[in-house]
């Protein structure tokens, strides 16, 4: 089985949230026509296609016939004990299921090694930074965004929020490890499962009543809401990390985008989608995630649940409290109100005042000795929230639905 233990969370930073990232996400869909060229993809070319139209024509057919036929638990059983990228597929699948995941494991010719070495560096020093952006930038978006919070809500996942984002932190961790695309990683498997949920989720998300009465769309997951998610995730951290004015080489930078590219292909993200560089991905995100950030009643309740999670953290620092201001200092006061966060007295305004220097001074461009006692308050909640989703050390598996969340 997957597993992930207390102390490998602790080293990986990378591990805590990345809520939109995996299994049962039908993130929103601007209104907007599709305007972003393909020449700016990894691609470089593409027949222009909105991909709001465009799912997953290998995955989607094959998936629904497993599920229509029965296969989900005998398939669920076999892939339990498939877990490193190079093992072979487990004996037990179907034979048409086999032929797919041999083709959706491999990398693209354009996979570089040095730069996902590169981008292993830059995940290990920026990791306690990382982790908190998935969880409470990234995560917390994901929340406002209408059809990725409905999808949550009303599909299987919905009904257990601590399983489900543990096996969505499994993904930020696997991405943040030093042999992550290596054949003794682990994030090929995840990718190629979590493609395999997605593909499962298309075909039962529309039989939900309790989904197509709140739904604008009757598939969900295209590739459209592929990239929103995407763009929660990647491009969401560094802006964030670009607007706290952090200090990362060029070329770390570019490595980072090229996990997430290589992870947006084994997704099921087709590469004339995926942006090529970072001026692309902000202009494509300015068009697909940007615009569709709005409140929801299930994307609020979603909200108090993953905020509620951190109460039982050991030293009591990671209280909702404490969560929803680091929230609303992250996404902003619209964002906070649409969540009914309510305003913390003592931690926003401290975050406001304090937050910058404490990064200058973590980055050694403040010295230690100025700081206030508040710096080291927030490098503790960075520590301790790389333990929040990860916290009872359970093993991990991303599993196959094969229905919607009962009611």
């Amino acid at each position: 089985m997957d597993k992930i233990t207390r102390r490998h969370a602790l080293k990986a930073g990378g591990a805590l949230g990345v809520l939109g990232a995996v299994g049962l996400t039908a993130p929103a869909q601007a209104q907007a026509l599709w305007t972003w060229s393909s020449q700016g993809s990894v691609a470089g070319t593409g027949d222009g296609a909105d991909p709001r139209w465009v799912w997953d024509p290998e995955a989607d057919p094959l998936l629904a016939s497993i599920i229509d036929r029965g296969d989900v638990p005998k398939v669920n059983e076999a892939l339990r004990t498939w877990t490193k990228n190079g093992q072979p597929l487990p004996d037990g699948l179907p034979a048409d299921l086999r032929d797919f995941m041999e083709r959706a494991r491999s990398l693209p010719s354009w996979a570089d090694q040095g730069k996902l070495a590169t981008a292993f560096d830059f995940n290990e020093k920026r990791g306690l930074y990382l982790g908190v952006l998935y969880g409470l930038a990234s995560g917390m978006m994901s929340t406002v965004i209408p059809h990725e919070a409905r999808a949550v809500y009303y599909s299987k996942g919905g009904a257990n929020m601590k399983d489900r984002i543990s096996k969505t932190a499994k993904l930020g961790y696997d991405l943040g490890t030093r042999n992550a695309f290596q054949p003794d990683g682990e994030m090929i498997v995840t990718c190629v499962k979590t493609r395999l949920v997605h593909a499962a989720v298309r075909h039962l998300l529309p039989q939900s009543p309790y989904w197509s009465q709140t739904a604008d769309q009757t598939i969900p997951i295209s590739q459209r809401d592929m990239l929103v998610t995407w763009h929660s995730l990647p491009t969401t951290v560094m802006r964030r990390l670009t607007a706290w004015k952090v200090p990362i080489p060029a070329a770390e930078s570019e490595a980072f985008l090229h996990s997430w590219q290589l992870t947006a292909h084994l997704l099921g993200i087709m590469d004339e989608y995926t942006p090529a560089s970072w001026d692309e991905a902000n202009a494509q995100a300015a068009q697909v995630l940007d615009p569709v950030l709005a409140p929801t009643s299930e994307g609020a309740d979603l909200a108090h649940i993953l905020l509620n999670l951190g109460s039982s953290i050991d030293g009591g620092i990671l209280t909702s409290h404490v969560l929803g201001a680091f929230t609303r200092f992250m996404l902003g006061d619209q964002i906070a109100e649409w969540l009914q966060i309510p305003a913390e007295p003592v931690w926003d305004p401290l975050l406001r005042e304090a937050w910058g220097p404490f990064i200058a001074v973590r980055e050694g461009l403040l010295p230690f000795p100025a700081a206030p006692a508040a710096y080291w308050t927030f490098d503790e909640f960075l520590r301790q929230a790389a333990l929040l989703f990860l916290s009872e050390a359970k093993p991990i598996s991303i599993e196959i639905p094969n229905a919607n969340r009962p009611f």
